[in-house]
């Protein structure tokens, strides 16, 4: 195989590697080419080429992390990770784990573990690498690698909910939700929602948000119950998706171009957390992007009179 050929055979786990450390599809995107160049460049032929492409896109997603924390410090409201479709990478025998760790609630859990903790959290717990290819990929010692991971499984289980739904009680739970947000059906909304669920959204500064934090059941439905009438008013359309391995929605508005996306976390029978992603900059890997505050004013001039 040629290099480009070795190269393109792995370039669906370095982006799932890449994407797993920085929760930025754009980010990951650009680590998975920054390795490409490296390798492209470098006269040394590696006797594992997965492990030393491994090892370099996780270095450059450590450096890019590193980086980006500063920014998300200072992040406009709440942060949340870019919502992915699918996953490029597929491993049967580790299928359960891919699909655990690529969810929001996990990548926001990550988030809590330092870059070196994250690092090794995924490329040990998420995609099985022995302990002495990921030491190698994050320049620390084998034992100092145990620990960090001993360390972030520990965080990682802290923060996990008990009772997660299974794959067909979600899809039949957020088939009955969507059909309950067409209607603007909110005691329907509220029958499904756990009792002190919440909703989430990015906006970035730079879109207006459904909601910025709303906490209970009555409250997140009355919100939503409300809001997807207005929006059909002025032809915004949505269509559930699975995103980050969950059920979800993107939403559209009347030329076809991406407003936000909205994904659930269910947990015991019961809708918990709600999280919608409008930032702009967020969405261009989906489509085009819609002028999100054109459509705020366009619903509020539309609003009836008091």
């Amino acid at each position: 195989m040629s290099r480009t050929e070795e190269f393109q055979a792995l370039r669906p786990l370095l982006f799932s590697i890449a994407y797993r450390i920085l929760g930025s599809v754009g980010e990951a995107e650009d680590a998975v080419q920054e390795t490409w160049l490296r390798y492209e460049s470098t006269d040394t032929e590696p006797r594992s080429v997965k492990a030393y492409l491994s090892t370099t896109v996780t270095r450059i997603a450590i450096d890019v992390l590193r980086s980006a924390r500063v920014r998300r410090e200072q992040y406009v409201g709440d942060w949340l990770p870019e919502p992915l479709l699918d996953d490029p990478y597929d491993d049967p025998e580790r299928a359960a784990e891919l699909a655990d760790s690529v969810s929001m609630a996990a990548l926001l859990l990550l988030e809590r573990l330092s870059p070196l903790e994250r690092a090794v959290f995924v490329l040990r717990e998420v995609f099985d690498f022995g302990f002495p290819e990921v030491a190698s990929a994050v320049g620390r010692s084998e034992q100092a690698c145990r620990q960090l991971a001993s360390r972030a499984r520990r965080h990682m289980a802290a923060g996990r909910p008990r009772f997660e739904a299974d794959r067909e009680e979600r899809a039949e739970l957020a088939s009955r939700f969507f059909d309950a947000l067409r209607e603007g059906d909110v005691d329907g909304l509220q029958g499904l929602l756990a009792a002190d669920v919440s909703m989430v959204g990015d906006g970035g500064g730079k879109a207006p948000q459904l909601a910025r934090a709303v906490v209970g059941a009555s409250n997140v439905a009355r919100l939503l119950g409300s809001v997807f009438p207005r929006m059909s008013r002025v032809e915004v359309t949505f269509a559930p998706h699975d995103l980050n391995g969950q059920p979800g929605a993107i939403f559209y508005d009347r030329d076809g171009r991406v407003l936000h996306t909205l994904t659930l976390d269910i947990v015991d029978g019961r809708v918990r957390t709600i999280r919608t992603v409008v930032n702009p900059d967020k969405l261009a890997h989906l489509g085009p992007v819609a002028d999100a505050w054109a459509i705020d004013r366009e619903i509020r001039s539309r609003r009836p009179a008091r």
